[in-house]
């Protein structure tokens, strides 16, 4: 179908027999775009971590809420809906499942749609067939749920 890369550069800044180094790295994507990345700091306390760079939680979070906004987008157009404006605050939450391990049990996605064609009822079908759709939460066990609000504005003149 298709293949997607990343690329990630990591260089030793500390003493790394100790476990006292930098988790700071860099990821890298198609077009060079470069991304600086850390663990979290709720994983691995500061100075070893870099609450300014992206972690693989909110990178795991932020890539279900892309893939359903996009399907959404997609699918909305195609039933004759017209989307003004899409926000989410996509939320994952951490567990420890039964043999111990660490894990995003749970990804709960709230997007606030506004529609200047269209109505709310056909919105939430469209969210339904977007989330059947999206790759990503095709792909992972992670109990993914989507709470969309919709408005409906008229267009201006």
């Amino acid at each position: 179908m298709s293949i997607h890369t990343a690329r990630i550069d990591w260089a030793c800044e500390g003493d790394f027999a100790r476990g006292r180094y930098s988790r700071a790295h860099s990821m890298t994507f198609d077009g060079d775009v470069v991304v600086p990345g850390s663990a979290s700091p709720s994983v691995v306390p500061l100075p070893w971590s870099v609450e300014a760079a992206v972690d693989p939680e909110e990178m795991f979070v932020a890539s279900l809420s892309a893939c359903h906004m996009l399907w959404f987008l997609d699918l909305a157009r195609r039933a004759g809906l017209v989307v003004e404006t899409y926000t989410d605050k996509a939320c994952g939450v951490m567990a420890r499942d039964a043999e111990g391990r660490d894990w995003i049990a749970a990804v709960t996605l709230r997007p606030r749609i506004t529609l200047t064609s269209g109505d709310a009822g056909k919105a939430e079908a469209v969210h339904h067939a977007a989330h059947a759709a999206c790759f990503i939460a095709n792909s992972v066990r992670t109990d993914v749920k989507v709470e969309p609000t919709t408005t409906v504005r008229a267009p201006a003149p």
